[in-house]
């Protein structure tokens, strides 16, 4: 198994105020806006997201949630492992508000398709946009596109690529991995 870095912990840093800078100009005071961590991964993503947005462009008030999408996926029935779910947390209304998707990888589009369906559960959006670290965007079963990308990659089907998060992986950096 061999490792190649994509993006070292300075590069994620530069991507993850650039995405900043590119939702305060789409969005301003985010009254209307909902940041939406799809877990596991999204949610880290989604934390560093909204504090930059507070600290540095002063920011406040932004509604965060993180969205389970496990028994939304097509594909949970068919594996044989049992899976586990993580927590959804959204005390709010979306209802006609602008919701923001936020993983750290859109590989297929189907984690996105599920996060659309279960979104519903909590009202009707005016409008849904996505926001992703890494784009692998010779990979999409669906015809899903992200609105806010921070870097395009070009994986073939047997490399993986692994988003590390400080808080979660002791450090921040993204890497290609081929078995």
């Amino acid at each position: 198994m061999s490792q190649k870095v994509l993006l070292t912990a300075k590069e994620v840093t530069i991507i993850l105020h650039r995405l900043a800078c590119q939702l305060v100009e789409k969005h301003l005071d985010f009254s209307d806006t909902i940041l939406v961590g799809i877990q596991p991964r999204g949610v880290f993503l989604a934390e560093r997201l909204k504090e930059i947005l507070e600290t540095e462009y002063q920011t406040l008030d932004i509604t965060l949630g993180y969205l389970d999408i496990t028994f939304f996926r097509d594909d949970f029935r068919r594996t044989e492992k049992p899976l586990e779910a993580n927590k959804t947390n959204i005390n709010f209304i979306v209802e006609n508000k602008k919701v923001i998707f936020i993983d750290d990888v859109l590989f297929t589009g189907r984690s996105i398709r599920s996060a659309l369906t279960a979104i519903q559960s909590f009202g009707r959006p005016s409008e849904i946009e996505l926001l992703v670290l890494i784009d692998r965007r010779f990979s999409r079963n669906l015809p899903i596109q992200p609105d806010y990308r921070g870097r395009q990659v070009d994986a073939i089907n047997n490399e993986k690529v692994k988003v590390c998060w400080k808080e979660n992986d002791g450090q921040d950096g993204v890497y290609l991995i081929t078995n």
